[in-house]
């Protein structure tokens, strides 16, 4: 991923292509498509597949940084981006959360290190890494991999943890706990009751 549209990548003879798309919708979908390819052909699906969709700027976070997110989650259903099963990107509350402090599963405390602000990046996770085989009621089977499309709106650096930088060029209102309450992220599948908030850990619903 390049600015201005650009992708670039290499062949399976290491000869380096970039490809220039007409929006950036267009590059963006190309790049989910890539990402999918890559887990749909992985040896072994027991870690996150990633890949940037816009790369965002500044520096990368780490883990101990304080990120506010934007994301809507997907299952994985016939090798691709099946069902919404939960979304805030249209509510007033982002996801507020410290990389590491195991609060989100663990796909998303691994797949989300390196990104930068304002960038997005889908996230393929496997059970093992998400809610295993017990799933979430009413929301996410058992054994589902899920898919998570993920957008850092602000971060919070631990090594400046003098210098406040939440308040930064965004004017959404940011959730008042660093897990915010199944009610205020459920999202409702039809004829069912709101859903957990996907990315949070069981136990962690307040």
């Amino acid at each position: 991923v390049q600015p201005s549209n650009y992708g670039t990548f290499y062949d399976d003879q290491r000869q380096n292509w970039s490809v220039m798309f007409e929006s950036e919708k267009a590059a963006v979908d190309f790049c989910k498509e890539v990402c999918m390819a890559k887990w749909n052909s992985a040896p072994s699906l027991e870690s996150v597949v990633t890949q940037d969709l816009v790369l965002g700027e500044g520096q990368a976070v780490e883990r101990g940084d304080s990120l506010e997110v934007s994301y809507t989650g997907w299952l994985l259903q016939n090798h691709t981006i099946g069902q919404v099963f939960d979304s805030n990107v249209n509510k007033e509350k982002l996801l507020r959360l410290k990389l590491g402090a195991g609060k989100v599963i663990k796909g998303w405390e691994e797949g989300m290190v390196g990104m930068r602000k304002g960038g997005r990046r889908l996230l393929v996770v496997p059970p093992s890494l998400a809610y295993g085989a017990q799933g979430v009621s009413n929301c996410i089977p058992g054994d589902s991999t899920l898919i998570f499309e993920a957008e850092i709106r602000r971060v919070k650096f631990v090594k400046d943890a003098g210098l406040d930088q939440l308040s930064l060029g965004s004017q959404d209102s940011a959730a008042s706990s660093p897990a915010p309450s199944i009610e205020s992220l459920g999202y409702e599948l039809p004829g069912q009751p709101p859903a957990s908030a996907a990315p949070l850990k069981p136990g962690y619903e307040t």
